[in-house]
Order: C-alpha cells, then structure tokens, then sequence
C-alpha cells in the first residue's frame, strides 16, 4: 500500500461519517486517514501497524452482507488511526460509524450469485500507555467528556441486581473511586479463572456468570465482569475490543502474537475513568491468562503473575488494535438481531448470520506487519 492512498484526517467522527465509500464495485476506497509519520500527535515512541482483513462467503443463499471492524475513530494517549483502504470484488462497500459509541467498520453487499469478497487494510500508530495512580494524571483528568454510555447498562453488562449487590459487598468500606476499582480488579482476578474450553473471547453474560456462579471465560467475559461491575458502582467503565497485533515486549509469550497472522488473535480489554486521572486502562483477563498459559502455567504467587497484576491495573503493552468501546450494536443492512459487541468479521446470507467464530468455514483472514 502506497502512502498517496491515505487521505487526510478531516477531524471529528461525524465527519468521517460523511466520507463516501467504495462506488464502483471492485474499486477500492480510502477512509479519513494520514499518511503514516505525518498524523499530528504521531512522534518518536510510537510504532506503526498495517492490519489487512479478507473475508469471504464461499456459500450463499441470497444478498449477502460483510462487516469489518475498523481501528478506532478518535485518537487516543494510546492510539492514532492512520487510515484504511478497502476493497469489494463484486458488491459495494461503504463506511460506517455507529452513532452511539463511534465504532467504525466497513460494510458491504453482493448480490445474490456473485462473489462475495472483502478486504480491509488499516495502519494506525499505537504507544503504550502507562498511568502514575499515586501521582499527577497522564491522561486527561476531570470530566471526560460524556460518560453516560459509560454508565449506562447494556444487554450483557446489566449494573442492577445481583450485579450490583456483589459489587456493593466487594467495595464495603473502601472509599475513593480508585481505590473501589481496584479492589474490584483485585476481586477478578481472584475470584475468577480462564476457561481454555470457552469459543472465541467468550460472550460476555456478565448477569449469568454471577447467577450461576460461572465466573470463568475469556477475555470478552472476564473483562465485561471487571467493567459492569464498576458501572454498578457509578464508576464510567468501557470494554476495549480488538486484536493482537505483535510479540510482547515484555517477555510474556501468552500476551502476544508473533507470526504475521493474526486471525484467531482477538482480545478485549477494559478502561475506567476516575476524576483525578481520567481514562485508566486495565486488563484483569489477561492476569489470568498469564496464571493458565505461561510457560504451562504458573501459581498466582509466581513473580512473573505478580509482576503483570500490577501492571495490568494502570498501565497496556500496545502490541495491539484497539477497534471500538461498543455494545448492542445494530449493524448496517442487518436483517439479524443486536450485536453484543464488534471484534470480529461478520456476515449473513439470506439463510441468516454466519458463524463468525468459525474463520475456516466463514473463510476469513488477519495479517499484521510492523510498518518500518
């Protein structure tokens, strides 16, 4: 991919909204972008990533529909979107952009009887991110911004009942948001365990996980766990869905991805917002993943366990994507019912939904380079 294709930032998400997509079939198109090295706010310390999706339905019974998530749409102290290019081979492709959360992705349609291809290539700059909770914030403190999304329950991240009562005798006594926070962090990671036999990232069903005293899972489970229960107690709390996209740095072989393809490489992560620091970021699910796969496994009081738990709270590796904060989501087109949430391709025939766990049978594909 050339640098001429990147077109330049425009600005805020609804203007991005506005920017046309793919008009002939076959020809590709170019989200709201900058040329790799010339983003503001991309300086030295940052790394630059090329991300390129191709999904295809070798199967269909009718109009079928592809979505593919895109890097996020506003920048972030972790990461800048860089832009996109995208592809159709026998249908049409547009951009779109959730109008609650802003989460971005490429859709297109091919008609009944014709070959349902789609490709999306992305670059986007990422540094990591590191909090100091005993000292001044690093991110942006104060209002936040509107953080009522935040707040606010969804289909699967419920903050009353049980989800509350829990939250409420894990807190009991402690005051200060942060300090709630972590004793929430703190819970999950020793309540709770990773599931190997769980598909994909999990589901997230944080009320059945607590009713049935299920707490194991995923990242898209435990995580979710980690972030109703902080909505529950009026603290602004989002899941980070995306992918790995790189070998950690850090010597943690089950926190990376290396290889080039990325495919299977999904994972959430959480932030929470406090007053005095802002946007925190924070990642119970991948303590317990440390706990589990770590050269086979290691006991919660092995050094390299108790070195990633505190890290985990405060601080992310960005050897990965960040696409979007968003739930319930009602894709573009869609004659299927909400999405919990958006981190992998999607499609649907006329016959319905198709398994987007399932990339063999679904035929998708995610490589990933470190652009030099």
């Amino acid at each position: 991919m050339d640098r001429r294709d990147f077109l330049r930032v425009t600005g805020a998400v609804a203007a991005a909204a506005a920017i046309p997509g793919s008009g002939a079939a076959g020809e590709p198109s170019a989200a709201a972008a900058a040329p790799p090295g010339s983003a503001p706010g991309v300086t030295p310390g940052w790394r630059t990533f090329e991300t390129t999706t191709r999904a295809e339905v070798a199967i269909r019974s009718g109009p079928t529909r592809i979505w593919l998530p895109l890097p996020l749409t506003t920048d972030t102290p972790y990461q800048r979107t860089l832009g996109s290019l995208w592809r159709a081979d026998g249908g049409t492709a547009s951009l779109w952009i959730d109008p609650v959360y802003g989460a971005g992705a490429v859709w297109a349609e091919f008609p009944a009887g014709s070959p349902a291809v789609l490709e999306v290539t992305s670059r986007f700059a990422t540094r990591d991110v590191a909090v100091d909770l005993a000292g001044p914030a690093t991110s942006s403190p104060g209002g936040g911004g509107d953080l009522s999304r935040y707040l606010a329950p969804t289909d699967l991240l419920p903050t009353d009942g049980i989800v509350r009562s829990t939250s409420d005798a894990i807190v009991k006594g402690i005051t200060g948001d942060l300090a709630k926070a972590r004793a929430i962090y703190d819970w999950v990671v020793d309540s709770a365990h990773r599931d190997p036999r769980t598909r994909g990232c999990g589901v997230g069903d944080v009320r059945f996980m607590l009713e049935n005293r299920a707490l194991s899972g995923k990242c898209a489970d435990l995580n979710a766990l980690f972030v109703a229960l902080l909505r529950s107690q009026g603290i602004p709390a989002r899941d980070v869905y995306g992918v790995r996209v790189a070998p950690s740095a850090l010597g943690y072989g089950s926190l990376g991805k290396g290889g080039g393809v990325v495919t299977k490489a999904q994972h959430c992560r959480a932030e929470f917002h406090v007053k005095s620091h802002g946007w925190i970021p924070a990642d119970p699910a991948d303590v317990l993943k440390v706990i589990l796969e770590e050269d086979g496994g290691k006991p919660a009081t092995d050094p390299r366990v108790v070195a990633a738990r505190r890290r985990l709270f405060g601080s992310w590796e960005m050897n990965w994507l960040a696409y979007n904060f968003a739930h319930d989501l009602v894709l573009p087109g869609s004659t299927g019912g909400k999405l919990g949430f958006l981190m992998y391709p999607q499609a649907e025939t006329g016959a319905g939904r198709i398994d987007c766990l399932d990339p063999d049978g679904f035929r998708y594909a995610i490589l990933a380079r470190e652009v030099a």
